[in-house]
């Protein structure tokens, strides 16, 4: 179990590190495992890298005195939190800074350490991830795919669609229980503000290249520059949407790599909240997923400043 560390054993951290002492042998002197020192060297360190023991000792009093801050939270601003959590599905961090924006401070750990406390499992239900988090590795190879005529690589998109540029947007599909059913999905990377819509001829790619264009067609233009998907049959007729958005380029990721697309890989992961994996489309009425798509372009951003979606995307055409 982690214990904070004294004075005494920042200062023979600070000693030994001056001496050049390897890591290992560093912990067992001062007694601690080598998570620990890793951790302490982390968070209590300069901007510039180096370990004092004053500065560390100021930092994690500094800390803990936030921590014994939070415990005295206004029981009302807690429950006003975990609202958040249990109505709308925020993760904490976002709860933490759009209750800020209002004036009322609660930090987004305090918020976790009541998800972790409840042995209900409701507050943990809420959470995206359920508390669970895999991470998985990158294979790095470029792809040669010839099922989609025309295709032009991801590698051949502009260095100016990085994200940060209002009007590239990323495009993908979620499929229904015995791959039967599909929602179309697309995000403007730079707000990722979502449209989504239920394909009534599921995965068929002429019926999906007019539902994408009329989704996109009222911000054509500056609102469209680009759109990035993947290597599915269904957007075969990439060239369609193209030509009824006024030659918008459509760019293709590799296979196996959806983290060249990792915008909405990350908003399908918030769809799977309210739509799981295994359901049947049959019963997903265009209502629900109107409602979703409400849900979460209102949902805030740390990347926004709390803000939402919705309101700096349509920012733009005001």
């Amino acid at each position: 179990m982690y214990k904070q560390l004294t004075s005494e054993q920042r200062s023979q951290i600070f000693v030994l590190l001056q001496k050049k002492t390897p890591r290992k042998e560093l912990a067992e002197l001062v007694k601690i495992s080598q998570s620990t020192l890793s951790r302490e060297l982390k968070r209590n360190s300069t901007t510039n890298g180096h370990y004092l023991w004053k500065q560390a000792q100021e930092k994690s009093e500094a800390r803990r005195q936030r921590t014994t801050t939070n415990n005295k939270k206004d029981k009302i601003v807690i429950w006003e939190a975990l609202e958040y959590l249990r109505r709308e599905q925020w993760s904490p961090m976002q709860i933490s800074g759009y209750m800020a924006l209002q004036g009322k401070r609660i930090s987004h750990e305090l918020i976790y350490q009541y998800i972790r406390a409840d042995e209900s499992g409701d507050l943990k239900r809420n959470c995206r991830h359920q508390m669970k988090y895999n991470r998985h590795g990158r294979p790095d190879h470029t792809t040669r795919v010839r099922n989609i005529p025309h295709r032009i690589s991801i590698h051949d998109r502009p260095p100016e669609a990085d994200g940060k540029r209002f009007g590239d947007w990323e495009m993908d599909t979620i499929i229904g229980k015995n791959n039967k059913g599909a929602i179309v999905t697309l995000i403007e990377r730079s707000t990722n503000n979502l449209l989504m819509e239920k394909l009534p001829e599921g995965k068929n790619a002429k019926a999906l290249a007019k539902v994408v264009s009329r989704l996109l067609f009222p911000f054509r233009g500056m609102g469209v520059r680009t759109i990035t998907t993947d290597n599915g049959c269904e957007f075969c007729a990439h060239e369609d949407i193209s030509k009824m958005l006024g030659n918008v380029p459509v760019f293709f990721a590799d296979s196996y790599a959806s983290w060249q697309k990792g915008a909405i890989e990350n908003e399908n992961k918030l769809i799977r909240q309210y739509i799981p994996k295994g359901t049947d489309f049959d019963n997903v009425t265009t209502l629900f997923i109107k409602r979703i798509q409400a849900k979460i372009n209102n949902r805030p951003r740390l990347k926004l400043n709390f803000s939402s979606p919705k309101i700096q995307f349509f920012k733009h055409f005001s």
